[in-house]
């Protein structure tokens, strides 16, 4: 397994909760959009095992040509002992990537795309995006729905609605509206859903896709296909 170290050269804050983490791009290191990686704090290998409380899984919300790897992510007032540390990161302190994968790549299928995410979960979907903006081959439309009850949308600046370009982008506050948007999006019985969010919204959204008749196959999960079955075979 490589191991990529690599410095931090901006850190973005997003919204009062929300970092952005601009890494530079170590050589030899690829991805492609909807990826995700194992982001490890230094100290992560210094003992005999790897110590996992310093390790996290993260999407990478940047695509290559934008020259910096981009971690986003959430950090509450009460948060992890990883979280914390992250928190006092500054602007050239060292960090490692490894393990990088994606599972959500945009399906050029000619079909509508709908992106569901929660709260940061978006970060996931913002290089698909900008995937699409560059070129929407094969791409009928995309429509993004997220929910953030804290009201501090993120990455509003390429979340907005180009009719031009066949994007929607809705963002909601409460659960209530939240599932009501995906029964009408659901509406669309040849669409492909992206679901990004904890396990307990995955599951959710995937009971509210399935009892609209969406087929598991149309329900993309950013989760390594042995692990699908376990989301999508219970209901």
């Amino acid at each position: 397994m490589q191991i990529y170290w690599t410095k931090i050269n901006k850190i973005i804050e997003e919204t009062p909760e929300i970092k952005t983490f601009m890494l530079d791009c170590p050589e030899g290191f690829t991805w492609e959009e909807g990826a995700h990686t194992h982001f490890a704090l230094e100290g992560f290998n210094a003992g005999d095992k790897p110590n996992r409380g310093l390790i996290r899984h993260m999407s990478i919300s940047t695509l290559p040509h934008e020259n910096s790897i981009g971690i986003t992510t959430r950090i509450r007032e009460q948060c992890s002992e990883f979280k914390a540390i992250l928190r006092n990161l500054e602007v050239g302190n060292e960090i490692a990537l490894f393990k990088t994968h994606s599972n959500v790549p945009l399906k050029r299928e000619g079909k509508n795309i709908y992106l569901l995410s929660s709260g940061v979960g978006l970060a996931t979907f913002r290089p698909l995006v900008l995937d699409y903006f560059e070129s929407a081959d094969n791409v009928n439309q995309i429509h993004s729905l997220n929910i953030d009850s804290s009201k501090d949308f993120l990455f509003t600046n390429i979340f907005k609605s180009v009719p031009d370009k066949k994007f929607t982008s809705q963002f909601v506050d409460n659960r209530k509206d939240y599932y009501e948007e995906v029964k009408k999006l659901a509406a669309d019985k040849d669409g492909l859903f992206y679901v990004v969010g904890s396990d307990e919204f995955l599951v959710q959204n995937i009971e509210v896709l399935r009892e609209q008749g969406i087929k598991p196959e149309q329900i993309m999960l950013d989760k390594h296909e042995q692990q699908r079955p376990k989301f999508l075979s219970h209901i």
